[in-house]
């Protein structure tokens, strides 16, 4: 997002803030639905989204109109919250729509976190990410965008029956439709990290060829917290295939330092001599 769009965003993200100081958490389970069955809409409406992105109308307009559209079919809270969308100004109508749907899972994180299951989505995406990249076939039937999106759905769905909450279940919803125009995967990281913003922690990928006990993770996150200066929470992936060592990645910041990526190096060395 460019500058006006994020700042629109930042105030529609207070909106939300505001929101659930006061909500119940079945209230924004609400009301994230809501926001997200409009972010849908706009979605496959381009007309409608370019209207609402229109920098000739005031924020008023632009919120009136959606308003006139959605009336009685929306919660309260998500008119609140798609009013605050509307009225601020954006760069490109598909930033709305990228927008809307960022605020819908926020909304979804935030109900998860008023009854104290934050930590649990958190860690149940994480692990239906790692489900879905172990099986070569599920995952390319997750990601098959010319497949019927409620067949795609509906694999995921069956995979977590009954060993996630609901909040994960509609978050996977979003990643399998690709949120914000990701891919399954990276919809899955996406969301992971957000959960983890709102716990004020960033998410550390780390990967090891055997599992870690429970002494070296414990130092690996204290000492990642210590350099990044936040909580740190630590996703952790067993490879073989890597032979050794470890990787870890904390937003854009890499670290590699396993055995697979040395003995490419080597390779790569020996033959530039050759």
């Amino acid at each position: 997002m460019q500058a006006a769009s994020r700042e629109s965003y930042a105030t529609a993200r207070a909106q939300l803030d505001s929101y659930v100081a006061s909500a119940s958490a079945e209230d924004v389970a609400t009301a994230a639905g809501d926001v997200l069955g409009a972010a849908a809409l706009l979605g496959r409406e381009p007309g409608l989204r370019r209207a609402l992105a229109d920098a000739n109308r005031t924020g008023a307009e632009r919120s009136a109109l959606l308003n006139q559209i959605l009336a009685g079919k929306i919660s309260e809270g998500a008119a609140q919250l798609l009013g605050a969308l509307t009225s601020g100004l954006w760069s490109r109508p598909t930033d709305l729509v990228n927008a809307a749907e960022r605020l819908g899972a926020e909304a979804l994180l935030a109900s998860a976190d008023s009854t104290g299951k934050l930590a649990d989505v958190e860690d149940e995406l994480f692990r239906l990410g790692q489900v879905v990249a172990g099986d070569s076939r599920l995952a390319a039937a997750v990601s098959d965008t010319t497949a019927e999106r409620a067949r795609r759905v509906q694999l995921i769905d069956d995979l977590l029956a009954g060993k996630a909450t609901p909040v994960t279940g509609r978050l996977a919803e979003l990643a399998v439709a690709g949120f914000e125009g990701r891919n399954f995967d990276g919809s899955v990281s996406r969301l992971v990290e957000l959960a983890a913003e709102r716990r004020n922690r960033s998410v550390a990928y780390v990967t090891v060829a055997v599992p870690m006990t429970d002494e070296q993770e414990r130092r690996l996150v204290a000492e990642l917290a210590r350099r990044y200066g936040r909580e740190i929470t630590a996703k952790v992936t067993v490879d073989p295939e890597i032979l050794g060592g470890i990787s870890v990645r904390v937003g854009h910041d890499l670290y590699d330092g396993t055995i697979l990526r040395r003995l490419a190096e080597t390779r790569n060395a020996l033959a530039g001599r050759n």
